[in-house]
Parts: structure tokens; C-alpha cells; sequence
């Protein structure tokens, strides 16, 4: 089965939805940051002490949720830049807390984005905030 932009973006929102939660950052100074890490989904995986359980394996994306002593994680790799701009801007809808890489990133509560950070290096982006919404 190929996978399309919207099947992805899909996959990526039930992910942010499944696992990002309400985060408050702790106050503390932010830590410093290393040389943003690259690799694999594996070798990504094994710096932060995860195994990941892979969801989705194409030649475009490989996505898998990881789990470390901050919590649970979506973590996906992406063959082009440009591929992985689109599924964060698409998911980026669903709200969330992201961690981004060069061809990765790793979605979750702030609490483990900002956890991840120190070991990975990257940039943080976050979702659009739903919560001013009413119904």
C-alpha cells in the first residue's frame, strides 16, 4: 500500500493527539543544547534509550512510538526535507510539542520535548493551541 500526504499527516495526528498532553515547563534554565543529532530512526532511538515500536515503514517516512523514563513519544524519520516540512505543518494542526531535526522529529508532551533536547539538540516548534477554543 503507498502511503499518501493525507494518510501520513493522519498518522501523525492521532499520534499528537494520543500521546501530547497539557505541558507546563518547569522554570528551570534551559539546558545547554548539543550539535543536533542525525541517523536513523534506530540510532536516534538507541541515543535516548528507546525502543522504538514502529507504526509506519516506507521509503518515505518511518514513524515508530518510543517511550522513555519522561514519557511516551512519536518518533519519525523522513527520506526529503521537504517531506518532513509537510507532515510537521499538517500535524502541527493538531496541536502538540515538537522536537526537529534535520530529516527527523519527535512529538510530545513539552515535558518530553524539552527532556529529549539535551541528548538530541534540535529546535522546538509547537502546535496550534486548541484550548482557547469553546464549543
Amino acid at each position: 500500500m503507498r502511503l499518501t500526504r493525507p494518510m501520513l499527516a493522519v498518522a501523525g495526528a492521532v499520534a499528537v493527539l494520543a500521546l501530547a498532553g497539557c505541558g507546563s515547563g518547569d522554570g528551570k534554565a534551559e539546558t545547554k543544547v548539543p550539535v543536533t543529532a542525525t541517523g536513523s530512526l534506530e540510532s536516534l532511538a538507541a541515543k535516548v534509550k528507546c525502543t522504538p515500536d514502529m507504526q509506519i515503514d516506507s521509503d518515505e517516512v518511518r514513524q515508530a512510538i518510543c517511550k522513555t523514563s519522561a514519557g511516551k513519544f512519536v518518533f519519525a524519520t523522513f527520506a526529503t526535507d521537504r517531506g518532513q516540512r509537510e507532515w510537521i505543518n499538517d500535524a502541527k494542526d493538531y496541536g502538540g510539542y515538537y522536537l526537529v531535526g534535520r530529516k527527523w522529529v519527535a512529538v510530545g508532551t513539552d515535558k518530553v520535548v524539552k527532556a529529549l533536547r539535551p541528548t538530541l539538540g534540535g529546535w522546538e516548534e509547537i502546535g496550534t493551541d486548541h484550548s482557547k477554543h469553546t464549543s
